[in-house]
C-alpha cells in the first residue's frame, strides 16, 4: 500500500514542476518522505540535464522591469524557456524568472551569455538555471535578453492565454514627451510586430533586395519601362508599412500611421524592442 497521498503527489508536482510518473516514484522510494522525495527529484534531474541537451524548449515567459537610469530609464525584458506550458506557470519557474529578471537589472547584461554569467544568489545564473532543470526535469534556457533605454521607458506584457504567464513582452523608449503614448504603441507592436523604428534603420541590403525583388515583379507584369520607377517605390513603401513601426497603419486607428498618432501627442519614439516566446 502506497504511504502516500493524491494530496502529497500534488503538492510535490506544483513544488518541483516534475511529471506525475517521476513524482509517484519519488516519493514511493523516499517512503513518502516529501524533502527526501524532492531530493531524489533534484538528483534525477542532474543526472539526466545532459539528456536533454538536444530537446527543445519552445514554451516559457517573459518579464520585465523599469528602473531609472543616469539619462532617464532602462528597460530590461528577458525570455526564460521551458519545454511545456505545465512548467511555464509553476511557481517555482515563475519565481525563478524574476530572480533572473533581478540579476539582469542589477548586472547590466545585454546579451544571454552576460547574463548567464551574472551572478545569483551563491552562484551565477547558469549555476542556477542548472538546479533548475535538475529539480524540474524539463530543459531551462534563456532565450532573449532586451534592453532599451530612453528618457521614459514603457513596458507592456501581454497574455496570449489566460491561464499562462506573459508570452509577448514589449519595451518602448520616448522622449519625455511622448511618455502619455508610449504604452499605447507597445500595445500596437505586441501586435503588428515590426521589425524596424523608422526606415532608416532597415539595413540597406534588406531595402536593395526588396526593391530588386519588386522591379523583378513588375517588369514580368510588363509594365510600361517609364512606370516602373514609380511602381517600384509604391511598393517600396507597401513593404516598409510592414515592417517599420513608425510606417504601420495604427491598429487602434488604422487611418493613422504610428508616426502620425505619436507626433499628434507631441512625443517622439526613440527605440522599442519585443520578445515573443518561443520566436527566433
Amino acid at each position: 500500500m502506497a504511504n502516500y497521498t493524491a494530496a502529497d503527489i500534488k503538492a510535490l508536482r506544483e513544488k518541483t514542476g516534475a511529471g506525475m510518473l517521476d513524482v509517484k516514484n519519488a516519493l514511493a522510494e523516499a517512503e513518502g518522505d516529501p524533502a527526501r522525495a524532492e531530493e531524489l527529484l533534484r538528483l534525477k534531474g542532474l543526472k539526466s540535464i545532459a539528456k536533454r541537451e538536444g530537446r527543445t524548449a519552445s514554451a516559457g515567459l517573459v518579464v520585465s522591469k523599469v528602473v531609472d537610469s543616469a539619462d532617464g530609464q532602462t528597460g530590461v525584458l528577458i525570455e526564460l524557456n521551458s519545454e511545456t506550458d505545465f512548467v511555464a506557470k509553476n511557481d517555482k519557474f515563475v519565481t525563478f524568472a524574476d530572480n533572473v529578471l533581478e540579476a539582469a537589472v542589477a548586472s547590466g547584461a545585454k546579451t544571454v551569455d552576460e547574463l548567464l554569467a551574472a551572478k545569483l544568489d551563491e552562484g551565477t545564473v547558469e549555476d542556477g538555471l542548472n538546479a533548475m532543470q535538475a529539480a524540474i526535469g524539463e530543459k531551462i534556457e534563456i532565450g532573449h535578453v532586451a534592453t532599451v533605454s530612453g528618457e521614459n521607458v514603457a513596458a507592456y506584457m501581454h497574455r496570449t492565454a489566460t491561464d499562462l504567464p506573459p508570452q509577448v513582452g514589449v519595451l518602448v523608449a520616448t522622449d519625455a514627451a511622448g511618455a502619455g503614448i508610449a504604452h499605447d504603441v507597445a500595445v500596437h507592436i505586441a501586435a503588428l510586430n515590426p521589425s524596424y523604428l523608422d526606415r532608416d534603420s532597415v539595413p540597406a541590403d534588406v531595402v536593395e533586395n526588396e526593391r530588386r525583388i519588386a522591379e523583378e515583379v513588375t517588369r514580368a507584369e510588363g509594365k510600361p519601362e517609364q512606370a516602373i520607377a514609380k511602381i517600384v517605390e509604391g511598393r517600396l513603401g507597401g513593404f516598409f508599412k510592414q515592417i517599420v513601426l513608425l510606417d504601420q497603419a495604427y491598429a487602434r486607428d488604422p487611418k493613422q500611421s504610428v508616426a502620425q498618432v505619436v507626433q499628434a501627442a507631441g512625443g517622439t519614439i526613440t527605440g522599442f524592442a519585443r520578445v515573443r516566446v518561443g520566436a527566433e
